[in-house]
């Protein structure tokens, strides 16, 4: 197979095919490298765990070898998780961490953390406290997705 949005969308097409058969999994991105190095990035509904990235990385794997995609073999296949440490790039991402604290930079590069309390089409509503002590209040923003530049959802300890 050569590096091509035509492979791009063939690894797309086996991966939706892969996922029809599990509702709360879902595609986040892929990437190939001119190296034949295709790293596939999922999530799910409910968080995505090793065993179920190793079960979609054999049977994507397997595809590929018996469909002779790469005839000499020469592919490395990744199959995991964004990661905590990546923005939030689809709706679903969004809808999942409703609750979880996220760190939101705009456009302009201003940045604002709060609980992300809501999601829709149209974007997202966080709460976060403003003032100290006897003045502090609770203020709730709701923020269109075009004023977005990235959201990352912070990890509480």
């Amino acid at each position: 197979m050569t590096q091509d949005t035509t492979s791009l969308q063939a690894i797309e097409a086996l991966i939706a095919k892969l996922l029809s058969e599990m509702e709360d999994v879902f595609l986040v991105s892929v990437k190939v490298k001119p190296v034949n190095n295709i790293k596939v990035f999922l999530d799910a509904d409910g968080g995505l765990n090793i065993d179920r990235c190793v079960k979609i990385n054999r049977a994507m794997y397997r595809t590929i070898e018996e469909e002779g995609w790469y005839p000499d073999g020469n592919f490395s296949l990744e199959v995991s998780s964004p990661g905590i440490d990546e923005p939030l790039k689809l709706l679903r991402q969004y809808k999942k961490n409703i609750g979880r604290t996220v760190e939101i930079t705009f456009t302009n590069d201003v940045k604002q953390e709060g609980k992300l309390v809501a999601v829709d089409d149209e974007g997202v509503t966080i709460e976060y406290i403003e003032g100290k002590n006897k003045k502090a209040i609770t203020v709730t923003k709701e923020i269109p997705f075009d004023a977005i530049k990235q959201t990352v959802v912070q990890i509480a300890f």
